[in-house]
C-alpha cells in the first residue's frame, strides 16, 4: 500500500492528500463553465445544447473522464465542448462573444463566491479550518486558472472563439481555416518546453495579481 501512496504522490499533478478536494472543485469548476455555454447558446436561440441534455448542473452531463484523469495526472485536461450551431442566432457575432465569453467569466463568479465564503466564514471562526480553507483554496485557484487560461487566444480555446466573432468577415474565413491544426499548436505550446516562455510567464504575473486583486477586493468588503 505504501507503495502504490509513493507512486502516486510521485506522478499525479497535485498532493495526494489535495486529490479529494481537486476532484470536488473540478466537477464544480467544469460543470459550470459548461453549464454557462449551453445556458446563454439557448437563451440566444440554439437549442442544440438543450437538445443533447447539457443546460443542466448535473457534473454527469458535462466532465470528460479522460480530461479529468489527464488533468490530474499532467496538470491539463478538459470536460466535453457544448455544440453550439451559430446559424440559429439572429446576431452571430454578439451571441458567439457572449456564450464563449460566459464560459470563463462562470469561473470568475465561481471564485468570487468562494472568496465570498472564505471571509464569511472568517468572522464566524471556521475560515482557519483546514478542509475548509483547503477547499476554498482550490475552489478560488483552480477557478481563477481556467478564466485566465480560456481567455488566452489560442484555438480551441474560448478567447480565440472571441477574436474569431470579432474579427471581420474575411479575416474570421482565414481563422477557421487554421483550427484544424488548432490541437496540435495548443499541445506545442502548453505541454512542451515552450511553455516556459509562453504560458508560464502568464500565470507567473497574471495569476497572482488577479487572486490578490480579488482578496483585497472582498477583504475590503467583509473585513
Amino acid at each position: 500500500m505504501q507503495g502504490l501512496i509513493d507512486f502516486l504522490d510521485r506522478y499525479l499533478a497535485f498532493e495526494l492528500e489535495k486529490i479529494p478536494y481537486v476532484v470536488a472543485v473540478l466537477l464544480i469548476a467544469f460543470t459550470v463553465h459548461e453549464f454557462a455555454h449551453a445556458f446563454v447558446a439557448y437563451k440566444f436561440g440554439d437549442p442544440t445544447a438543450k437538445n443533447q441534455g447539457r443546460v443542466t448542473l448535473n457534473p454527469m452531463s458535462h466532465i470528460d473522464p479522460l480530461g479529468t484523469l489527464l488533468l490530474l495526472v499532467i496538470g491539463f485536461g478538459w470536460a466535453k465542448p457544448v455544440p453550439v450551431n451559430r446559424h440559429y442566432f439572429k446576431r452571430p457575432h454578439l451571441a458567439g462573444v457572449m456564450v464563449s465569453f460566459m464560459g470563463p467569466f462562470s469561473n470568475l463568479i465561481v471564485a468570487s463566491l468562494g472568496f465570498i465564503l472564505y471571509y464569511g466564514l472568517m468572522s464566524t471562526g471556521l475560515g482557519g479550518n483546514e478542509y475548509v480553507y483547503n477547499f476554498l483554496d482550490l475552489l478560488i485557484q483552480i477557478n481563477v486558472i481556467l478564466f485566465i487560461f480560456n481567455l488566452l487566444p489560442i484555438p480551441p480555446l474560448d478567447g480565440y472563439r472571441i477574436l474569431e466573432d470579432l474579427a471581420p468577415s474575411h479575416i474570421r474565413a482565414k481563422m477557421t481555416q487554421y483550427e484544424a491544426y488548432g490541437a496540435l499548436i495548443f499541445l506545442i505550446i502548453v505541454i512542451t518546453p515552450l511553455s516556459n516562455y509562453t504560458i508560464t510567464p502568464i500565470f507567473q504575473v497574471v495569476l497572482p495579481t488577479v487572486i490578490q486583486g480579488m482578496s483585497s477586493f472582498f477583504a475590503n468588503i467583509f473585513l
